[in-house]
């Protein structure tokens, strides 16, 4: 692995290795306390984070590295207009690992194509969150023993919800899961992914009611509805406070069910579900830096590589207004197939 851009990068067999290693982390931290000594973390965030942020930050010093970056594009170059590619070249040249948060889709495979270190996606608009997927697989895998054989049920925002399109494309790599994908019909996944879990024999079905199935479940996955998503204001107000998952609606749920959720959250759980020996959410949070703990202790010590050229582009060939070729046209005009259908590499729009 080079970098983790998107988590369906990764083969069955990195992923199992990664886990075996944030495993013995979580078992004995002490043990790793100067894997990335004189090791340095780029830290790119162009939108808000608190979890993701810290979670990083954390993980590189407890493993004996140090961490540079800036947590509002206002404070760098970006600010004067510098280019991504730009700002990527000079950075890669200060550190051994980017970590990168943008609203814009398919930045971080577009800085990739720039760097001369790994570069971790740690979201990039609404399409892609692969670092959390890493939180969310150490945190069932801890808990429950194995991924493979579960019903899972993925709540809230599908359309826009960069958690829920990392982990589909993640599960994908196990065995025997049944997903309910509970969402408004405004707010169903993207048409890229339902052929994608089509194509790779992953059944599901998709209904707009949580209590109907919650007794059915091995693991609830909430999600936020994304205020900062939404073009239209009122099509949030249409969705905002759709699902609220109550202590009173777990009654019916599995004793041994997995509540999960990326954070943060705002009311889609109520506060009476803390308590909750089910709710896992807060340890999830914490199952994340180890599970960054082992990503970094991987990719920080990776060699310098200098990447091949790539053409130079022309102009955007995507129609996505958040598609990071839509401000950088330099790019290069990549695509892929995506269930037969050309889409743009950067943000999987179809073309």
């Amino acid at each position: 692995m080079r970098h983790l851009i998107d988590f369906g990068d990764l083969t069955r067999r990195e992923w199992d290795e990664l886990y075996a290693r944030a495993d013995k982390i979580i078992d004995a931290p002490e043990k790793f306390i100067d894997v990335c000594r004189g090791k340095v973390m780029a830290s790119l965030f162009y939108e808000p984070s608190t979890r993701t942020n810290f979670s990083f930050q954390t993980a590189m010093l407890r493993l004996g590295g140090s961490v540079f970056g800036f947590a509002d594009p206002r404070s760098s170059s970006v600010a004067k207009g510098e280019t991504l590619k730009d700002t990527i070249k000079m950075v890669s040249g200060y550190a051994d690992v980017i970590v990168m948060r943008t609203p814009w889709e398919g930045a971080a495979r577009a800085a990739s194509l720039y760097s001369d270190v790994p570069v971790v996606n740690a979201g990039d608009g609404g399409h892609m969150h692969p670092t959390q997927t890493t939180a969310d697989l150490t945190t069932i895998t801890r808990l429950r023993g194995s991924v493979d054989g579960l019903s899972i049920g993925l709540c809230g925002d599908l359309k826009y919800g960069r958690t829920v399109h990392s982990l589909i494309k993640a599960l994908a790599k196990f065995k025997d899961i049944r997903f309910f994908l509970i969402a408004p019909r405004d707010l169903a996944i993207p048409d890229y992914l339902r052929q994608f879990m089509r194509e790779n024999g992953m059944p599901f079905v998709e209904v707009t009611g949580l209590e109907p199935v919650i007794p059915q479940l091995d693991v609830l996955y909430m999600t936020r509805i994304q205020r900062e998503r939404f073009v239209d204001p009122l099509e949030y107000e249409r969705n905002k406070g759709i699902y609220i998952l109550t202590r009173s609606k777990l009654a019916r749920a599995r004793e041994n069910l997995l509540v999960m959720h990326p954070l943060p959250r705002v009311d889609e759980i109520a506060v009476d579900v803390d308590d909750d020996p089910r709710a896992v959410y807060f340890r999830q949070a914490r199952f994340g830096m180890f599970a960054r703990m082992a990503l970094l202790s991987d990719l920080a010590n990776q060699p310098r590589k200098t990447p091949e050229p790539v053409e130079i582009g022309k102009g955007p060939i995507c129609h996505n207004p958040i598609c990071i070729t839509q401000t950088e046209h330099y790019l290069p005009p990549l695509i892929r197939y995506n269930g037969g259908v050309k889409c743009c590499a950067f943000c999987d729009t179809p073309l």
